[in-house]
């Protein structure tokens, strides 16, 4: 009886949980064949070396955290304002993509290729920004600033280390929201 081989999507899927936590330079196949219990060998029977699996890491990154997050949004429907929001909590607020984003940012810093890769997807972010905040905004500078602050306030939260006095997180990041999108509050009710 031959071995059976570990299929692709589980060394894609170790990939990603390696450059979550540690970076592209986690991402080595005799480390992640060690993680799967199995030998390096079988390695190369789905992948011809080590940037095949990169660029394979890369291309679920980008289905998963787009397409996929873009399907689901326009699938449970919506006001425009609930499927930005949508949009925002399962890309931004997931504990598979989130890691897997802010890692990938990191090493867009240190390689071209990535850094092309990933304003590929932050230019298909920022299009849908743009096409749900333009349904309740016309001024097209206006709806740029909104989608930028936007999409920064969705990343660079998780970056953020400050207080907010009497206030938790959730409930200024709840209030920007409001203000970004237009929505009333509680107390202008």
């Amino acid at each position: 009886m031959g071995a059976t081989r570990t299929p692709r999507d589980r060394w894609i899927e170790e990939g990603l949980r390696a450059l979550a936590t540690g970076g592209p330079d986690a991402v080595r196949v005799e480390a992640l064949a060690k993680r799967l219990g199995v030998t390096k060998g079988g390695f190369y029977g789905s992948f011809a070396d080590r940037d095949a699996l990169l660029t394979a890491m890369l291309d679920t990154w980008e289905r998963e955290s787009i397409d996929e997050v873009i399907d689901r949004v326009e699938r449970e429907g919506g006001d425009p304002k609930t499927r930005i929001q949508r949009a925002g909590v399962l890309t931004f607020s997931s504990e598979r993509l989130l890691p897997i984003d802010l890692a990938i940012r990191d090493w867009a810093r240190r390689d071209e290729t990535v850094a092309e890769r990933l304003r590929r997807v932050d230019n298909r972010r920022m299009a849908l920004l743009r096409e749900m905040i333009g349904t309740f905004r016309s001024d097209a500078d206006e709806i740029e600033a909104r989608s930028l602050l936007a999409f920064c306030l969705a990343i660079g939260e998780h970056f953020l280390a400050a207080d907010h006095d009497d206030r938790s997180r959730a409930q200024v990041l709840a209030r920007a929201a409001d203000l970004l999108l237009d929505r009333p509050t509680e107390a202008s009710h």
